[in-house]
């Protein structure tokens, strides 16, 4: 049995889409999600991008936040303590600049696990195209292998890998994840977009490129999330463009375990619970009664 196997649901929340999850607390129920992703902290603080950071698309939203957070002791501190409080797990997002920041930011890690107990999993960001090299580790093989390897050695919590759907050999990446001691793999974070104004002649966003997500991105995640479910053999998380069941449906046939949730969490708040009450008449259909059952069942 894998991890997520443990989750109560296969329903995530993504990263930087639900904030620390007390802003959502009355609105949806927590205890139903499988875990929640709070927004990706770094070692240091980081102050983000500059404005505008957001512009909404014909089909889902471009953003440039560029990891604004204020580091990982504040996030131990600060954040981690009302997580603690959840009657669901917290899987913590973290981005490093370099290979050298990972025996740091492990420590740092284990010791909040031990001293809070929140921490169900780390998950890796090596695929934030907003900032300056946040994309390296994800679009070669054998830097995406040393970098896991290297965070693999610093803590003893399950890590989850999050690729890049910006390269042509997504597959080849998550081998290189798996190789690295990764227990599972997010797929996919957003793809490179521009937003313009022509009127002005400058682009939308004040860093210019950013990142799109939401539906515009599924049929890309999709793709993906099935190379990688074809090229490794640890589990798959789907993210991109789901709001409703069927999207759900659609990833977990293809070869999701689980999916996260993302842009949806913005203009409807309770997807999440609209899928999980809709789960066990989809499941139904296909005459199954756990997601299990029916991961990468595609007939591809």
């Amino acid at each position: 049995m894998n991890f997520i196997d443990s989750f109560t649901s296969p329903i995530l929340v993504a990263s930087g889409t639900f904030g620390y999850a007390k802003e959502m607390d009355g609105v949806i129920d927590l205890s139903r999600l499988g875990a929640v992703i709070p927004k990706t902290v770094t070692l240091l603080p980081r102050s983000g991008n500059t404005p505008p950071r957001t512009v909404e698309t014909a089909a889902g939203l471009l953003n440039s936040i560029g990891l604004d957070n204020d580091g990982i002791d504040e996030f131990s501190s600060q954040k981690l303590p009302y997580l603690q409080t959840l009657k669901t797990k917290t899987i913590v997002s973290i981005a490093v600049k370099n290979i050298d920041e990972c025996p740091i930011f492990g420590e740092k890690i284990m010791r909040a696990a031990d001293s809070v107990g929140a921490i169900a999993a780390v998950e890796l960001n090596v695929s934030c195209p907003n900032v300056s090299g946040g994309v390296d580790f994800a679009t070669d093989t054998k830097l995406c292998e040393q970098i896991v390897r290297k965070m693999r050695d610093a803590h003893a919590l399950p890590l989850i890998v999050k690729l890049s759907p910006n390269v042509w050999n997504i597959g080849d990446v998550a081998k290189g994840a798996e190789s690295g001691g990764a227990d599972a793999i997010s797929a996919v974070n957003t793809c490179l977009g521009l937003a313009v104004d022509w009127r002005r002649r400058k682009p939308r966003l004040g860093n210019g490129f950013g990142g799109l997500s939401g539906p515009a991105i599924k049929p890309i995640a999709l793709r993906c999330v099935r190379h990688i479910y074809k090229a490794v053999k640890i589990p798959v998380i789907g993210i991109g463009g789901i709001e409703t069941i069927d999207d759900a449906m659609e990833f977990f046939v293809t070869g999701a375990s689980a999916v996260q949730i993302g842009t949806a969490n913005f203009y409807n708040p309770t997807a999440t619970m609209q899928i999980l009450d809709a789960l066990p008449s989809a499941l139904a259909e296909l005459g199954a009664k756990t997601v299990a059952e029916i991961v990468g069942t595609l007939e591809l």
